[in-house]
């Protein structure tokens, strides 16, 4: 049966009809009903952008002379489907069910009547701020990890500009709960705890599509996409579409720690399958149910996807890679950094955060980094990524030759210390750490022989830094620096109070996780972290507010000093190599800052003239909470 198309625009009716003849029988009928939505949408818009907003009906039909068969679903036959649809105006009750515009409590009295919200809310009017209060004491008194993050996404998704106000004001409490550790259980349970989808799911079923799954999504104004295939998620190995949870947690840090409009955010997950047998047997499971595509198969989805944001985006779009296996993270970003905006946090960001924290470090060691001597647990893409961006900052501003540099550098991976004897079996991004000596299998007698000043652990194996590793670098060194940086906490190469144990107190301490301060011979040691949320929401706000088209290797570079730049003296007396995220919004700023004046400074940045102050302008660009006066 051909069906009767009818667009209604709000405020006025308007109906243009391709209508069997069963249809038209009701056609007088329908037109009484237009006219009745057409009034009430009249007394009950909002905005007047609405005038112009275009919906869609199906026939409307009267069932045996009684009630309107609204939704042609007394109509329909058992294989004729029924289109869902709905006359949507931000007033009453979808106003209080809309994340975007929802305030809650806090809804005056004025608005309360003039958006239709009397007697659908409590007859009292609140603050934010004590909203704030409110879900704060709630959040509080679950016990679970993952409980409060579920808390928090119930939050995001009814009502965003409380969600992020609450993050932004309670950051340290909240960032572990919105993100690492918490969002590594998260992304295991996934499939039990999924409630509404909040990104894209890009599958295989989707190639040839992609453009138009694009297109599905109902923000246009995109600036930043983080993007998973779920192979490498954390130190949890692959946990396929579930991996879902990181986009959706490094964009709400965009957000509240970058600045960038919730709106503007789009986390996607590309799924080509999983190898983690017990996700393929696990009935809750949300992804594809067949092996990880790999090859031309995984290529061509992950190349289509590429030129259709491209495409529907444009030029300036950031895409962030996050938790690509190692084999697929180097090709991509080697690939893509050609001709897009790319930004790989697991080996770029991780790489400007520690070098930000070895920097500040040199003030509590002395000496430049070209003295000192680093060994690494771990030579994937987060440890090849620092050692190669440590290396960088010593070229650059030290004057010291790039081969120079890398030779104080040396990896141990899960066959031992990186050698020039195993040249050829390696892979391409771990070649150039292949130095002459001799084999060395244990950690314990790689630090013995080559007597590093630091100790960084990328190896996303728990425990790594045993007792007889830590009391070896404490015996070279006065002061050694440790960094565990593996996350989860589960996953760290040790804990802060083993390194402030085994070192007497002496060790410079960080970790990828948070751990709580400890104390020891009556001192109080606060362990730093090396969380990568310190750059890449500055970072990327800098790339957008710039309109740079290219990331380099010396933007990096700038944040990492603009970062440690931000450390304190009073920070640094208490052992802190980072400064407190209580002021990462400001660090942000900075950041942002010095990343975008190396964009003009390189002719990469679109959007002409250059502020004349870039932090002010930065702070200006931020998204802030607020809630606005509804007229």
């Amino acid at each position: 049966m051909a069906s009767l198309n009818r667009c209604i625009f709000l405020n006025k009716t308007h109906i243009s009809s391709s209508c069997s003849p069963l249809s038209l029988k009701r056609h007088s009928e329908s037109l009484k009903l237009s006219s009745v939505i057409s009034e009430r949408n009249d007394r009950v818009l909002m905005e007047s952008s609405l005038k112009d907003s275009v919906l869609e009906l199906d026939p409307v039909s009267a069932v045996n002379d009684g009630v309107l068969d609204f939704y042609g679903e007394v109509m329909a036959m058992e294989d004729q489907g029924v289109t869902p649809w709905t006359v949507s105006v931000a007033s009453g009750y979808n106003l209080l069910r809309n994340p975007h515009h929802n305030k809650g409590l806090a809804f005056t009295d004025k608005e309360r009547d003039t958006h239709y919200l009397r007697g659908l809310l409590p007859p009292t009017v609140i603050s934010q701020d004590l909203q704030v209060k409110k879900l704060l004491y709630r959040i509080r008194q679950y016990q679970v990890p993952l409980q409060k993050y579920m808390a928090m996404m119930d939050l995001q998704e009814s009502n965003e500009k409380l969600f992020y106000k609450l993050l932004i004001e309670h950051v340290e409490e909240l960032l572990p709960v919105v993100y690492t550790p918490t969002v590594g259980e998260a992304c295991q349970k996934y499939g039990s705890i999924f409630r509404r989808p909040q990104g894209l799911y890009i599958s295989l079923r989707e190639k040839g599509k992609i453009l138009e799954v694009l297109r599905n999504w109902p923000e246009m104004g995109i600036q930043v996409i983080v993007v998973t295939d779920g192979e490498r998620i954390l130190g949890l190995g692959d946990l396929g579409c579930q991996g879902m949870g990181i986009p959706v947690g490094k964009l709400s840090l965009y957000s509240a720690l970058g600045g960038v409009r919730p709106s503007a955010c789009l986390p996607v997950t590309i799924d080509v399958g999983t190898n983690n047998d017990k996700l393929l047997n696990d009935e809750f499971y949300i992804g594809l149910r067949q092996k990880r595509a790999t090859g031309q198969e995984y290529k061509e989805l992950v190349h289509e996807f590429m030129a259709a944001v491209k495409q529907n985006y444009g030029e300036k779009i950031l895409i962030q890679f996050e938790d690509f296996a190692n084999h697929n993270a180097f090709d991509l970003l080697e690939k893509y950094g050609k001709t897009h905006l790319v930004f790989n946090d697991d080996i770029q960001g991780t790489a400007s955060v520690v070098l930000a924290g070895l920097i500040a470090a040199l003030k509590l060691v002395g000496g430049t980094l070209a003295d000192h001597k680093f060994l690494f647990l771990g030579a994937g893409e987060a440890g090849t990524g620092i050692a190669e961006l440590i290396a960088l900052e010593m070229f650059k501003k030290m004057n010291t030759p790039l081969e120079d540099a890398r030779k104080k550098i040396w990896l141990v991976d899960s066959k031992g210390l990186i050698v020039s004897s195993r040249k050829e079996s390696l892979q391409h991004f771990k070649k150039p750490w292949a130095h002459e000596h001799e084999p060395i299998q244990d950690l314990v007698d790689a630090v013995k022989d080559i007597k590093p000043t630091v100790l960084i652990g990328t190896s996303g194996v728990g425990r790594t830094f045993t007792k007889d590793v830590v009391e070896a670098m404490a015996a070279i060194n006065k002061k050694p620096i440790i960094l565990a940086l593996s996350n989860p906490t589960s996953q760290s190469e040790c804990t802060a109070e083993e390194a402030y144990t085994w070192t007497e107190g002496r060790a410079i301490f960080a970790s990828g996780s948070p751990f709580d301060p400890v104390e020891y011979n009556g001192n109080v040691f606060v362990p730093g972290q090396a969380n990568n949320a310190y750059i890449f929401p500055g970072f990327g706000l800098g790339l957008i507010m710039s309109g740079t088209i290219r990331v380099r290797d010396d933007m990096l570079l700038a944040a990492s000093e603009a970062l440690a730049a931000q450390v304190t003296q009073e920070n640094l007396d208490k052992g802190l190599i980072f400064p407190p995220f209580t002021n990462i919004r400001k660090i942000s700023a900075n950041i942002a800052a010095k990343v975008a004046a190396k964009a003009y400074e390189l002719g990469l940045a679109g959007r002409l003239p250059q502020p004349k102050d870039l932090v002010k302008h930065a702070e200006s660009c931020m998204y802030t909470p607020s809630y606005p006066n509804y007229r």
